[in-house]
């Protein structure tokens, strides 16, 4: 898992750059005032993705660093440092923390305990994921209506 994050934590910068340089590019080369429709929504669209794959990235920095002292051992490493959350101790009196887990959708840090229980820790803050989906589908919105307008074009300038 600690290999998967060091992948996608790189990828999420990239991700973020390229739609950024893309958007802002895009709205570059045709000058604010003469780009049409479509190549504004592709380009709000590119920032809009810019913003989630920033947001999803920042969260994954939040759950690579709880894997990482999750993964330290020695003195004062049981139960997990991240899964000490508040109300832990009450929740360990009848099973031990044992292991934890991490979601990619939505994102967050999952503590294991022995009788299979589980319980999400706060170490992705609150905002992340609805930030997340909230840019994303803005950003499927306006690729979706561009993509109408690119065919709507295209028809017309068929049938003339």
């Amino acid at each position: 898992m600690a290999f998967l994050l060091l992948f996608l934590v790189p990828a999420g910068l990239v991700a973020t750059l390229w739609l950024a340089g893309y958007g802002f590019g895009s709205l570059g080369r045709y000058g604010l005032r003469h780009a049409g429709r479509e190549v504004w929504l592709r380009s709000v669209a590119a920032l809009l993705g810019a913003v989630a794959a920033a947001m999803y990235t920042w969260g994954l920095l939040h759950v690579t660093w709880a894997v990482m002292e999750a993964e330290d051992g020695g003195t004062n490493s049981a139960p997990i440092r991240p899964c000490r959350t508040a109300g832990w101790q009450d929740r360990t009196t009848a099973s031990m923390i044992s292991d934890y887990t991490v979601s990619f959708l939505p994102l967050r840090f999952i503590c294991r305990t022995n009788d299979g229980g589980r319980h999400a820790t706060d170490t992705v803050p609150g905002h992340v994921n609805p930030s997340v989906l909230t840019f994303a589908m803005g950003a499927a919105v306006c690729v979706g209506v561009a993509a109408l307008g690119s065919e709507r074009r295209i028809r017309k300038n068929a049938a003339d």
